[in-house]
């Protein structure tokens, strides 16, 4: 059967996806996500989200071209502002800032009440993004990795629950030891993180020190947890 093809980053988010459930797929674009997992059996029926008419307007061309018509709903929202509470079993939200992510979980408080597993796949402000989630009860149950192209993605697996405090490297990098790329992630969050504190090398000020000594330790551990993950590939 055609199906689209998902890209290693998107194949990760569907992978980590529930079997079974009813998925909001939230920034759908061309609502790739949802077509390929309801096409290979592995949900039954989805909502695809989007804030901009232009993206929803692909999503259903997408779901006309494969004839699922009748198994995905649309809606224009921003968020999850227009899926009620009980309409879906799972969320995806994928290809958005961190902190973009956050407002949408603030707006939601159902999705934490319901204990409704999340996919959460963050571009930037991670360490902001998994303080947050620590901070508002919700927890981490697993991360992944994919590469794509030259790049490195990651997707959250998240539900309601009291986390353990993170350290500010684990904030920045995650605790995903047992992933295959995880050597690679380390890697480039130190060489960022390298950066940005020789980026600040000439800078004078209050804040600039308090952000120094912040990104001192994160460096610091990020060093410390690519030495433990080597130790650990021998």
């Amino acid at each position: 059967m055609r199906r689209p093809e998902l890209t290693p980053r998107l194949r990760m988010v569907g992978e980590m996806v529930p079997a079974g459930a009813r998925l909001a797929d939230v920034g759908t674009d061309h609502a790739y996500l949802p077509a390929a997992l309801i096409l290979e059996g592995k949900i039954p029926w989805a909502i695809a989200a989007d804030l901009r008419q232009g993206p929803l307007e692909r999503a259903r061309a997408t779901v006309r071209e494969y004839s699922l018509i009748e198994k995905v709903a649309f809606r224009l929202c921003d968020g999850l502002s227009g899926i009620r509470p009980g309409e879906v079993d799972a969320v995806a939200v994928a290809g958005m800032g961190g902190e973009t992510i956050a407002a949408i979980l603030s707006a939601a408080p159902w999705t934490r009440e319901q204990n409704i597993p999340l996919i959460l796949q963050p571009m930037s402000s991670m360490s902001d993004l998994r303080a947050w989630l620590q901070a508002n009860g919700y927890v981490i149950w697993e991360e992944r990795l994919a590469r794509e192209g030259s790049t490195l993605y990651t997707a959250l697996l998240v539900g309601a629950g009291e986390a353990k405090p993170m350290t500010p490297p684990e904030l920045w990098a995650g605790k995903n030891v047992n992933v295959p790329l995880r050597g690679d992630w380390l890697e480039q969050w130190t060489a960022r993180t390298r950066r940005a504190l020789d980026g600040m090398a000439q800078s004078r000020g209050e804040e600039v020190y308090r952000r120094r000594q912040v990104l001192e330790e994160v460096y610091t551990g990020l060093r410390n947890m690519k030495k433990e993950w080597e130790q650990w590939q021998k």
